[in-house]
């Protein structure tokens, strides 16, 4: 037996301070995992997202392509609709262009202004967009249109994060 004896106040202030130790535990760690989880969980998909547009289909003449996605923000997840103009240029490589115009944030659409046809047009403010998605001199966006990256998996179009055109 050792020398130093506890007392029974010693005791019970041990034995209640471990049992509350425990119970603040077992109260902090499901608080602590719902705050890590979202940042430990691996990305199931990767950065390329489906889209309902065969490859063989897509033509040099700029098509709109509609296609969706799941978005997580933290521990909310929603569908999202996007859209991306898609065409083959003279080489015969894919092309896909964020609809969204650099100048005010509006939906471009593709040969919609007889003035100027085979341009992307955007109706705010009269904007004017090449084939390419260079912004015309003259008219109000001051930056080309974004680029989505492109890849193709079992004869479907993937689209990548729309990116800023280089150079740009």
């Amino acid at each position: 037996m050792s020398k130093h004896r506890v007392s029974r106040r010693q005791f019970l202030n041990y034995t209640l301070t471990g049992v509350g130790g425990f119970m603040a535990a077992g109260m902090l760690m499901p608080m602590v995992r719902f705050a890590v989880d979202p940042i430990l969980k691996a990305s199931e998909g990767g950065d390329f997202i489906p889209t309902p547009q065969k490859v063989s289909e897509i033509t040099a003449e700029p098509t709109r392509v509609d296609f969706k996605f799941e978005q997580q923000d933290a521990w909310y997840t929603s569908e999202v609709s996007n859209t991306a103009w898609v065409y083959k240029d003279e080489n015969g490589e894919i092309v896909a262009l964020s609809p969204i115009c650099k100048h005010l944030g509006c939906v471009v659409d593709w040969n919609k202004d007889k003035a100027n046809p085979d341009h992307f047009y955007c109706p705010c403010h009269g904007g004017l967009y090449t084939k390419d998605g260079t912004n015309v001199p003259g008219t109000p966006p001051a930056a080309p249109l974004d680029v989505y990256p492109t890849k193709e998996k079992d004869g479907f179009l993937l689209l990548g994060k729309a990116e800023p055109r280089k150079g740009a």
